[in-house]
């Protein structure tokens, strides 16, 4: 009876939840392509995957039009890194919801 409250809690097996809390928590390709293209030149889809940093770059180079045609070339790129990304944090999220 021991091993059963061990792999089961509330009526759900420790792998169930896992694998709840990853689709809860997994990024989404449609998302991230609708953050690109509606808000990409603002950064939107670079502030969902957690890349901070370059998305404030992206969202400061387009507000003072200072760099608005960069910024235009660079989403461009990230139109093809957004699958990469996708899986990066997707496979994170994996590990850490799987554990030690």
């Amino acid at each position: 009876m021991s091993q059963q409250s061990n792999t089961r809690v509330q009526g759900v097996s420790n792998d169930a939840r896992a694998m709840m809390m990853y689709e809860a928590n997994k990024k989404s390709v449609v998302v991230a392509y609708l953050f690109w293209f509606f808000l990409g030149m603002l950064g939107a889809h670079r502030f969902y995957f957690g890349k901070n940093g370059s998305a404030i770059v992206q969202l400061i180079l387009t507000v003072t039009m200072i760099g608005a045609v960069v910024t235009f070339v660079w989403i461009i790129i990230d139109a093809f890194m957004i699958p990469e990304w996708l899986r990066e944090q997707n496979t994170m999220l994996a590990s850490q919801i799987a554990g030690p």
